[in-house]
């Protein structure tokens, strides 16, 4: 599977506000986000699902990745999705691994491994 979800009980703003705490520990910040509803309606489309895209990013990482192969920025920054389906609020994101995998390097993958678990922890601590 490409990605990994999670369902909450929380509100999308709590999951949201919960996820950039536990982010922070693991040294990742949100460089921006995204209220797609918000940006849509803007643009004039009608759209009325909650949803939120947030960039993140670990600046030694993306160095560390960066500096082993340039393709690899078409993948960063890393997003996770905060939405609304069904009257229930999902945290979700692209798994890093499955990204990398198209690069077929070991040595990023185990990278991916390492930045996916991480982030895992921090999407299963704001659950």
């Amino acid at each position: 599977m490409f990605h990994y979800t999670v369902e909450t009980k929380k509100s999308p703003e709590q999951a949201i506000a919960d996820l950039q705490e536990s982010l922070k520990e693991e040294k990742f910040g949100v460089l921006w986000q995204l209220d797609m509803k918000e940006k849509l309606n803007e643009k004039g489309v009608e759209f009325d699902q909650t949803y939120h895209i947030l960039e993140v990013c670990n600046p030694v990482e993306a160095k560390r990745v960066l500096s082993e192969n340039a393709l690899v920025g078409y993948f960063l920054p890393c997003k996770i999705a905060v939405y609304e389906e069904d009257g229930t609020t999902k945290i979700g994101m692209p798994k890093p691994t499955a990204l990398i995998g198209l690069v077929e390097n070991e040595q990023l993958m185990a990278l991916a491994r390492d930045i996916e678990n991480r982030l895992v922890t921090c999407v299963d601590k704001s659950v």
